[in-house]
C-alpha cells in the first residue's frame, strides 16, 4: 500500500473542512482510494490527514500540482508538510 501523511496547520478547522469534502472527487479521480482525518488534541486547528493512494506517483503529482497549491491557499492551509510512504507489514494486536 501506498501512504501520504500530510501534516499542517489550518487558519480555522470548519472553513477548511469545507474545501477538503469540496475536493472529494478530484482525489478520488488522482488515485486516493481512503483517508483518515486527525487532529493534535492541544490544536484543533493543527491536522494530520493520512491517505492511502494507488501510486505514490499519482500522489506527488497531485499534492505538487498548481491547482492543489491554490485550493490549499482556498483553504487557509499554512506550510504543509508531505510524507510519501511504502507500507511494508501490517499487524493487528
Amino acid at each position: 500500500m501506498q501512504h501520504v501523511l500530510i501534516i499542517h496547520e489550518v487558519e480555522s478547522y470548519p472553513a477548511w473542512k469545507v474545501v477538503f469534502d469540496q475536493a472529494a472527487g478530484i482525489r478520488k479521480e488522482a488515485g486516493e482510494i481512503s483517508y483518515q482525518l486527525l487532529r493534535y488534541d492541544t490544536d484543533d486547528n493543527a491536522i494530520v490527514h493520512f491517505s492511502v493512494w494507488n501510486s505514490l506517483d499519482n500522489a506527488r503529482r497531485f499534492f505538487e500540482s498548481p491547482v492543489l497549491v491554490e485550493i490549499r491557499k482556498q483553504a487557509g492551509v499554512k506550510a504543509p508538510d508531505f510524507i510519501y510512504l511504502e507500507e511494508i507489514e501490517r499487524g493487528i494486536l
